[in-house]
């Protein structure tokens, strides 16, 4: 039977996850396409930019609060198995923005933005794929825990 706690944990983690997805499609879909096509200069400090940006409290805030949100309504909420669902996509997810994007991102900030052409295009090589290709997989990751944060709330 879900109560109150669970309803609440469902609500907020639903919420938060899908705001997560929609920040992650945004980027998947538009700012690295359209850095794509940008100078390695531009390239580099435009991800340095948004590095630093990123880093604020909503942020943060928002990227944190599935975590809890779905791992008490796994436990309170309605529809178990799809709670367990989108607690798991979530973590994946999280673990590989911890392991994989952000020494990145701390890469590429080390890297500095030198007047030099090689380092630039170093610093670039050495990150745009990878990250790239793990954000793709972290973006459906999130995407699969909102969705199963949905079908949770249908159930219930």
């Amino acid at each position: 039977m879900t109560g109150v706690l669970g309803q609440s944990a469902l609500i907020a983690g639903t919420v938060s996850t899908g705001l997560i997805a929609g920040v992650f499609l945004a980027f998947s879909t538009s700012v690295m396409p359209g850095l794509a096509h940008t100078d390695d200069r531009t390239f580099v400090d435009a991800m340095q930019q948004l590095n630093v940006a990123i880093l604020n409290p909503v942020f943060l805030l928002l990227f944190m609060a599935p975590l809890p949100a779905l791992g008490v309504a796994v436990f309170t909420g309605p529809s178990r198995s799809w709670m367990i669902g989108a607690l798991v996509l979530y973590v994946v997810a999280f673990g590989i923005t911890m392991a994989g994007n952000i020494p990145l991102n701390d890469a590429l900030m080390a890297a500095g933005l030198s007047d030099d052409a090689s380092k630039l295009r170093a610093a670039r090589e050495a990150f745009e794929d990878p990250w790239n290709r793990l954000h793709l997989i972290r973006t459906i990751g999130v995407v699969a825990s909102f969705a199963c944060c949905i079908g949770a709330a249908v159930r219930a």
